[in-house]
């Protein structure tokens, strides 16, 4: 296949996706969910409007233009997928095919469900494709790894693919940056970005930095819709839990029914809990950002006014150059 070949099916998968019926997602969310709860309807439909987007024909062809992928020598790339919210090993697959390369995945045992049906969708627009992927539960075949995990299996990532090309992947999270001026629009719209796929993802916001004297009222307020996610059991026993470790340990927190606010200088927060900490200026706020930018995935601010972050309700809205962690992960397929 030639690189416009591959193109070309990546962009009529969008639409197939696009055309899916109400009915046809919601059974495709059944299936998914039978075997993860997380991935209820609401998640799979955000997750494949969000791959919709990446395969855009205008954002393709604009992501793709850079690199010379037609001077490519053809490896064996292996892939360990997360499995946190659905699809999230999108990317690497479609970044992998693009380039030319053999992909070797690895799939999640909690997102095992969506991926194979994606594929097999992939398949069955370009048939040549059938030949240039495989899941597989080991990747010792593999010329180059990338792949995605904790803090904890990154350092065993590192250790048992030193000698082989490897991008490994460590845990981030994403912060939101409130001045207190934010209008209700505003908060609604970091809101999504707290609680879609119920916080799990690296591009939810796990931490605000405000300013001192900071009331979270208006916060609140803006969020209220969202109060069905405590109807979700599994959120629903987060809650519970971390309520109860925060009463009993008498941490200082703030609570509205759904969320636990904790001031914390930590960065990764459990579920159903925001973090907060203060800053006292403008140059403290960039210094407290320049000391954990290595865990950040992303930062928001109201309309994006600060430099380097992006509007509130775009974190989980990447385009196709918005690599995790920062890293290329086109321009590492390209030097194989």
């Amino acid at each position: 296949m030639t690189i416009e070949n591959r193109i070309e099916a990546f962009v009529k998968l969008g639409k197939q996706l696009q055309d899916m019926t109400p009915e046809d997602r919601q059974a495709l969310a059944f299936v998914a969910k039978a075997k993860n709860p997380w991935f209820d309807e609401a998640s799979v439909s955000a997750a494949l409007q969000g791959i919709i987007t990446l395969l855009d024909e205008q954002y393709l062809r604009e992501w793709i233009y850079p690199y010379h992928l037609k001077q490519v020598t053809p490896q064996k790339v292996g892939v360990v997928m997360a499995g946190n919210i659905p699809m999230v090993g999108f990317h690497d697959f479609m970044s992998v095919l693009l380039s030319g390369h053999f992909l070797l995945a690895k799939l999640s045992a909690d997102d095992d469900v969506l991926m194979r049906r994606i594929a097999s969708m992939l398949v069955g627009i370009e048939p040549a494709f059938a030949s240039q992927f495989e899941f597989v539960d080991m990747l010792k075949e593999a010329d180059a790894i990338i792949a995605t995990g904790s803090d904890n299996t990154a350092r065993y990532f590192e250790y048992y693919f030193a000698k082989r090309p490897h991008i490994i992947r460590k845990n981030r999270t994403s912060i939101g940056i409130l001045t207190g001026h934010e209008e209700e629009e505003d908060l609604q719209a970091l809101g999504n970005d707290i609680f879609q796929y119920y916080g799990l993802g690296c591009r939810n916001v796990s931490k605000v930095y405000v300013p001192e004297g900071y009331t979270f009222d208006k916060l609140f307020e803006a969020i209220e819709h969202h109060q069905t996610i405590v109807e979700h059991h599994k959120y629903h026993n987060n809650y519970d839990y971390n309520k109860s470790i925060l009463l009993v340990n008498r941490v200082p927190h703030f609570d509205n029914g759904f969320l636990l606010v904790q001031p914390s200088e930590q960065l990764v927060s459990p579920i159903s809990v925001l973090f907060y900490e203060t800053f006292t200026s403008l140059s403290d706020l960039r210094d407290k950002l320049a000391a954990v930018k290595e865990k950040t995935q992303c930062v928001v601010s109201a309309h994006g006014w600060l430099e380097g972050s992006i509007p509130f309700g775009d974190a989980q809205c990447p385009m196709p150059w918005d690599y995790a962690d920062g890293v290329d992960t086109m321009a590492f397929l390209q030097r194989l």
